[in-house]
């Protein structure tokens, strides 16, 4: 009896439980609203199904991502590099091509999406290698060498393509390197980038949307931006000519700074044009018709603004109250698309209401509030930047799974972790917090 209560004691020294109760009442909640979600559909058997064989799995990742020591990735995150590399090249060779992509194994009893897996590892395999590299963290060489340790992985995320992938790991990854202490000039140039492209990308969409705009003017400059040669020539002439003049107005203002700031500054903006012009080109035709959405959802309320329209009627309807799971009338009657993947906070807002919708935020607040937590209490560095990635990966699920129904981000199919359907998603996630709770095992004890 006295052994059986020592290990009770260890056990629960050893798991944060807010966390885990956090955990588990996302969990029970997601698996609820994803039963009501599909219970009208005709294949609603064969979700619940792979649900219901994900949460199992799921649970056992959690266990195995807590008792095994996190510092072993550490260690060996060589060769969890090299399995990163080995599983996205494999979907690519033996995947399964589904909706325009090959992202998935199917597997005899379940299908597989590695990329889920993979991201979770490259937030342990970057955070291995800024911990290396902490003397000279806040360096260029610092960020080029992390760019070429992730190039291969985004290239072949890319070939999939899997674009919402990059736009969660991204997102963490900048969370990582700026926790790591990446000095913060050069973290800026790379939200200049992406600010670039995309602001040349939504605004090409917007002339797309108002092609009047592209005849004259101004309009007709931009336009000719992504199709002429010399245009683009011309703009680069001009960039850089606004370089030079932004650094001698401040030399003439004695504000002394390295001229390489002002190199760098013009040649990632420039980066961000010819970064935009690729994506231009590259776009497909539903693709474009998410960014539409984000600009004008009432445009075209029966093509590409129904999703998002439809999903805030449903969530509107829902009140204070809600109307009771599996008692949705907008998504039973099967108005809200995606129901129980992109827009399942859709049937949690019209079933449970305001409060379900504010249970389900506290609930994710509460475990981005314990990854915190536990980050600061990490025994080694290794530890707190492993928090640091994992934080930025739900946070980011989350300001976008909840951007998305409020229309002020674009619809980017990125499912809400525990919430939505989604087995691989799912078994990422609870590895993920299982890690987190392996840094809490082994943490500073007072």
């Amino acid at each position: 009896m006295a052994v059986w209560k020592a290990m009770q004691n260890s056990a629960r020294n050893r798991m944060d439980k807010v966390l885990l109760y956090a955990m588990i009442g996302l969990v029970i909640l997601g698996a609820l609203c994803i039963m009501s979600a599909v219970n009208s559909l005709s294949f609603s058997n064969a979700i619940v199904r792979t649900h219901l064989v994900a949460l199992p799995l799921g649970l056992l990742a959690f266990a195995f991502g807590w008792s095994f020591n996190y510092q072993i990735y550490d260690e060996q995150w060589k060769y969890l590099y090299g399995f990163i590399l080995v599983l996205l090249i494999g979907v690519l060779v033996f995947g399964s091509y589904q909706r325009g992509s090959r992202s998935w194994f199917v597997l005899p009893f379940f299908s597989m999406q590695p990329s889920e897996i993979c991201r979770v590892c490259t937030l342990l395999v970057v955070a291995a290698f800024l911990d290396r590299r902490r003397r000279e963290v806040d360096s260029v060489s610092t960020l080029f060498l992390t760019g070429v340790l992730l190039a291969p992985i985004f290239g072949l995320i890319m070939l999939q393509p899997d674009f919402s992938s990059v736009v969660v790991t991204l997102p963490a990854l900048f969370v990582l390197l700026y926790c790591a202490g990446a000095h913060i000039f050069y973290l800026s140039l790379a939200c200049v980038f992406g600010a670039v492209a995309g602001f040349f990308t939504i605004a090409w969409t917007y002339l797309y949307l108002h092609p009047e705009l592209a005849e004259h003017g101004l309009g007709f400059a931009f336009y000719q931006l992504a199709h002429n040669g010399w245009y683009m020539a011309g703009f680069t002439l001009l960039v850089a000519l606004l370089g030079y003049g932004t650094w001698w107005f401040f030399k003439q203002m004695r504000i002394l700074l390295p001229p390489v700031y002002f190199v760098l500054t013009t040649l990632v903006v420039l980066a961000g044009l010819f970064g935009g012009i690729f994506v231009e080109n590259q776009m497909k035709p539903h693709q474009r018709k998410r960014v539409e959405t984000f600009l004008a959802p009432t445009s075209d309320p029966q093509g590409a603004g129904y999703n998002v329209l439809q999903a805030q009627i449903a969530m509107g309807s829902g009140g204070v109250l809600g109307k009771g799971l599996f008692s949705g009338t907008q998504s039973r009657l099967g108005f809200v698309p995606e129901k129980h993947t992109d827009f399942i906070l859709a049937v949690v807002g019209e079933e449970l209401g305001l409060w379900g919708m504010c249970l389900v935020l506290g609930l994710y607040l509460l475990i981005l509030w314990r990854i915190v937590i536990i980050g600061y209490m990490a025994s080694d560095r290794y530890g707190f930047l492993v928090c640091c990635g994992i934080f930025g990966m739900f946070l980011t699920y989350m300001l976008v799974n909840f951007g998305m129904l409020l229309g002020i981000v674009p619809v980017a199919g990125i499912p809400l972790p525990f919430i939505s359907y989604g087995g691989s998603n799912l078994v990422a996630s609870l590895w993920a917090l299982g890690v987190v709770q392996s840094v809490y095992a082994r943490r500073i004890r007072a």
